[in-house]
């Protein structure tokens, strides 16, 4: 955890880069990523020093060269723990003339280092910004790996706090909860096609070294964890180096993050290549069949990215792979050939194992959509025997704009560190679920439908056309519209505008 006086620390760098003219929240954070980057290389090059040092050999890994730069600078004045003393004037010069350039040369060069580095640039409006900014930042302590990751996490936070930028974080709680339902292994192959900030694949990381701490003692294990074990995708290049930067700061050496339109490009290179699937990826309309992936289209012919997504999902899944998955409630219920198909093969083809209905708060103040998350096994054969719904309606945190926790720290997320009372229980349903999850298969299928989780049979889903979403099957004593609450009310409007929007596209295509 961090302590206050580091976030006083953090909340004055930010508060500097505003004073300083630069205002947004995606370029404050750009270029802290920056300046966190070439600290890392220089603390690289200070530990490959002191390792040839104390066996007195020669430098294995040079990061900085010997001698001068084309420009005739010292590339030994490019580094962290030199220009920081520079006065703000020769500081600025140094590391937007030198630095810079030095680590886009990184990045054409292929460096596993600068490879998210080939069009980084300095943003700083003036001289004293950047050297009250490089003065901040050294005052904070990275020596201790939690203290990093949970600095960068913070200043994350900062992003969604700000509106417009905050759709590239999936709230921190969810993404625990989801990776706590598919529990991932010293073994598993770990992706996220829209990875963004790379919140999923660095809880799977922190889950990993908190339930599977052996594998860091095992040769070959920690190799896995630090070099094949995460893959993310984005085609934002600033998202990308962020989620980069995040992965480093929490552990992970050499994480493939890398660029692609997961989408618009064949995945033949890795069909079936991953064990674990978790993401929560753009749901934004339609995309054009030319531009998007043909063996896609292969699995579900449509424009909806919601649908194509969910294909994806499928199609990077090795046999025997799981996912958890954030989806639109219109994947749940759509009326369309291409959303009756996707759900039709979830539950016949291979095992859909749970649906859970979210709030429609969570993901507030920008966006107030309807969301579940989809569990399932990707198995070739079915194996679909029930599934499993439950019926979240409270997160821990108030379902409006503002998103306020209701209970104290130690009684939120999935795993708190206190138990819940029946009262609590109200404010927040994690831990429960997590608890019903574990008994799905057992005590869970005797609940009536009335209950907040309850089991389906595969035959009853099959003849309601596979509609999956949880108001279809649930039974309600009195339902009516005057006790429905708001949300669920909008949730229905949006979920028939949907199937209009549907019924639309489908027309359009038949017209040609």
């Amino acid at each position: 955890m961090l302590t206050g006086e580091i976030r006083n620390k953090v909340d004055q760098i930010w508060n500097a880069f505003w004073s300083g003219g630069v205002s947004n929240p995606l370029s404050v954070i750009e270029q802290i990523t920056y300046l966190l980057f070439i600290k890392r290389l220089d603390d690289l090059h200070t530990l490959e020093e002191s390792k040839a040092e104390t066996l007195g050999i020669a430098i294995e890994r040079r990061i900085f060269p010997e001698g001068n730069d084309d420009k005739g600078r010292a590339y030994e004045d490019m580094r962290w723990s030199r220009f920081k003393n520079f006065e703000a004037r020769e500081m600025m010069a140094v590391v937007d003339e030198h630095v810079f350039p030095f680590l886009r040369q990184l990045g054409e060069e292929g460096s596993s280092y600068g490879q998210h580095m080939k069009d980084a640039r300095l943003g700083f409006s003036s001289p004293s910004l950047l050297s009250k900014v490089v003065e901040m930042l050294d005052q904070i302590p990275m020596d201790d790996r939690d203290t990093k990751g949970d600095l960068y996490e913070y200043m994350l936070g900062k992003i969604a706090s700000a509106g417009q930028n905050g759709q590239f974080r999936t709230p921190r709680h969810i993404i625990q909860l989801m990776v706590e339902l598919t529990a991932p292994t010293p073994d598993d192959v770990i992706c996220d096609p829209a990875s963004g900030t790379c919140g999923f694949l660095v809880a799977a990381g922190e889950y990993l070294r908190t339930n599977h701490s052996s594998l860091f003692r095992n040769e070959k294990q920690r190799a896995h964890f630090h070099n094949e074990m995460f893959h993310g995708f984005d085609f934002d290049p600033t998202m990308l180096r962020i989620g980069a930067m995040n992965m480093v700061l929490h552990g992970v050496e050499d994480a493939d993050v890398s660029y692609r339109d997961s989408l618009a490009e064949e995945h033949n290179a890795d069909a079936g290549k991953y064990s674990l699937i978790l993401a929560n990826p753009p749901f934004a309309g339609s995309l054009d069949y030319d531009s998007t992936a043909k063996d896609l289209q292969k699995i579900v012919k449509t424009k909806k990215t919601e649908l194509l997504f969910v294909a994806l999902f499928l199609r990077l899944l090795k046999t025997g792979g799981r996912a958890a998955v954030v989806v639109p409630d219109g994947v749940l219920f759509g009326s369309s050939k291409a959303h009756k198909e996707i759900r039709r093969m979830l539950v016949e083809d291979h095992k859909l194992d749970a649906v859970i209905k979210l709030p429609s708060g969570v993901f507030r103040p920008y966006a107030g959509v309807s969301t579940a998350i989809l569990v399932f096994t990707k198995t070739g054969v079915g194996g679909t025997d029930h599934v499993w719904f439950y019926d979240m309606q409270a997160d821990g945190i108030s379902l409006d704009d503002k998103r306020t926790p209701l209970l104290p720290p130690e009684k939120l997320g999935p795993v708190p560190t206190e138990a819940l009372s029946d009262e609590e229980h109200e404010k927040n349903n994690l831990p429960d679920l997590l608890k019903r999850w574990s008994e799905k298969d057992e005590t869970e299928c005797d609940n009536p439908r009335t209950a907040q989780s309850f089991c389906v049979p595969l035959a009853d889903i099959a003849t309601a056309d596979y509609d999956l979403s949880l108001n279809r099957y649930k039974e309600v004593e009195h339902e009516d519209v005057e006790h429905q609450h708001p949300t669920d009310i909008i949730a229905e409007l949006r979920a028939i505008e949907s199937e209009i929007s549907d019924g639309l596209s489908q027309l359009e295509e038949m017209l040609g």
